[in-house]
C-alpha cells in the first residue's frame, strides 16, 4: 500500500494521553486554537463528565489564551453542557468528517484553519476532517472501548491502516 494514499487520514501527531500534548510546542508552530472532540477524547462515550486530564488541558489552554471550540457528532444538547462548563463555543452535530464543520469551528474562534489543532480519537472523523480543512491534527488514544457500533467497525479499519504504517 502506498503511504501517500493515507495522507488525509494521517495525523500530524499521535499521543497516547492528552497530557502528552505540549501547548508550548503547538504555540511555537503558530497554533492559537484547539478544536476538541467530545466522545472518547475528553469524555467517556455518552457521558458529560470530562476526565481530569482533559480538564487540565482545557484550563491550561484557556489560561494561555488559546481559543477552544468543541466539535462533536453528538447532540447539541450534550455538547452544549460540556462547552458551557468552560465558556467555549461548540459545533454539534458536526457531521464529521465534513470539512465545513471544522472550518465553521475555526471561523467561530476567529482563526484560520492552519492556526488550529484538532484533538480527537478517530482517524476517519477527527483526523480526516481536520486535515481536509487544513488544520494541524492530533490523534489521541480513545478513552475506552465503549462506542457506537459503527465506530467499533471503523476501529477495525483503523487497525489495518495503523498496521500498514509500521
Amino acid at each position: 500500500m502506498n503511504a501517500d494514499k493515507y495522507g488525509l487520514i494521517k495525523p500530524r501527531q499521535y499521543v497516547a494521553e492528552l497530557k502528552q500534548i505540549s501547548l508550548a510546542d503547538l504555540e511555537q508552530q503558530g497554533i492559537q486554537g484547539l478544536i476538541i472532540d467530545l466522545d472518547n477524547t475528553i469524555c467517556p462515550w455518552r457521558q458529560n463528565t470530562v476526565i481530569p486530564e482533559a480538564d487540565t488541558l482545557i484550563k491550561d489552554a484557556l489560561a494561555r489564551s488559546y481559543k477552544i471550540c468543541l466539535l462533536s457528532n453528538s447532540s447539541a444538547l450534550r455538547t452544549r453542557a460540556v462547552a458551557d462548563a468552560y465558556g467555549v463555543p461548540f459545533v454539534a452535530p458536526a457531521y464529521k468528517p465534513s470539512r465545513y464543520a471544522f472550518k465553521k469551528a475555526a471561523a467561530g474562534m476567529g482563526l484560520p484553519p492552519n492556526a488550529v489543532a484538532v484533538v480527537g480519537d478517530q482517524l476517519f472523523t477527527d483526523v480526516l476532517g481536520g486535515n481536509r480543512a487544513g488544520c494541524y491534527t492530533i490523534l489521541v488514544r480513545p478513552l475506552n472501548d465503549k462506542e457506537f457500533i459503527w465506530t467499533r467497525f471503523m476501529r477495525l479499519l483503523e487497525r489495518i491502516v495503523f498496521a500498514s504504517w509500521k
